[in-house]
């Protein structure tokens, strides 16, 4: 479900206010006199603050000058619009997880840095629901956003992968990792919009399985069932999803990378 796109403003300004407190960041860029009544930073936080309580599609310049205080047009000599804004936000939040600088991960350590990456991310999805509506297919290049690439890189470079392999690998881990998280916030989602639990859902169904459910024509699910494997509720079965990808692909990454240091190994297909 993706409301919103990020990477769609000015990109010399969003590179500019993304990179504002970097090695080679412009700041607020304050007129000589009074101290400004608001920056960069306090706007975004007041945008993800809005957000977070009402959703992304009711942020807007005008509810986020409100909560801060001061008119519209204010803002714009700070952030050029939404758009940029949106990116700001974005990658703000990002880098909320905080993801510890490694030097040389050892190989034994990987698999555990890149599950501590799961971790932290799908407590910030819980933080901001609003993320799973912002498309990131062209994210903004900031320095949330690059310290998950450095974090994931840096991790899988000590899995083994041949070179050509790790960015591939942290692409299909950050992307399994968004998916589950994606989902479960999803589900909270619903719970609040709707004002029912995933169980009330189910029970108001419970005639689909007397009714409608053929076990003839539908064998391995008639026989899992038997079998105690669909017991757990939907979101539980959600989570179970996600932590059985992830935990799945790390073998896989692990499979891949004996494989690759056998004598005599071919390039990757």
């Amino acid at each position: 479900m993706t409301g919103e796109r990020s990477g769609t403003g000015d990109p010399t300004r969003t590179l500019e206010l993304l990179w504002r407190g970097g090695p080679h960041g412009t700041g607020d860029r304050p007129a000589r006199g009074r101290k400004p009544r608001i920056t960069v930073d306090g706007i975004v936080a007041a945008a993800v603050a809005v957000a977070d309580r009402d959703g992304i599609a009711a942020m807007s310049m005008p509810r986020v000058a409100e909560s801060l205080g001061v008119g519209t047009m204010s803002l714009y000599t700070h952030v050029p619009g939404k758009a940029e804004l949106i990116d700001l936000m974005v990658d703000a939040v990002l880098a909320e997880r905080d993801l510890p600088r490694a030097g040389r991960p050892g190989g034994a350590d990987w698999r555990s840095r890149v599950e501590l990456y799961a971790e932290r991310t799908l407590a910030l999805h819980r933080r901001h629901p609003w993320l799973r509506q912002v498309s990131l297919v062209r994210p903004p290049l900031g320095p949330g956003l690059l310290a998950q690439e450095e974090f994931l890189i840096a991790a899988l470079s000590g899995s083994g992968l041949p070179a050509a392999e790790i960015a591939p690998a942290a692409g299909a881990v950050a992307a399994a990792v968004d998916s589950a998280a994606g989902a479960e916030v999803e589900y909270a989602h619903a719970e609040r919009a709707e004002g029912q639990s995933d169980d009330a859902w189910w029970a108001a169904r419970a005639s689909f399985w007397e009714h409608h459910f053929d076990p003839e024509g539908h064998p391995a699910i008639a026989a899992l069932w038997q079998a105690g494997g669909l017991d757990r509720s939907a979101r539980e079965a959600a989570r179970a999803a996600g932590a059985f990808g992830l935990a799945r692909l790390l073998d896989g990454i692990e499979a891949r990378a004996r494989a690759a240091a056998e004598p005599g190994a071919g390039p990757p297909r």
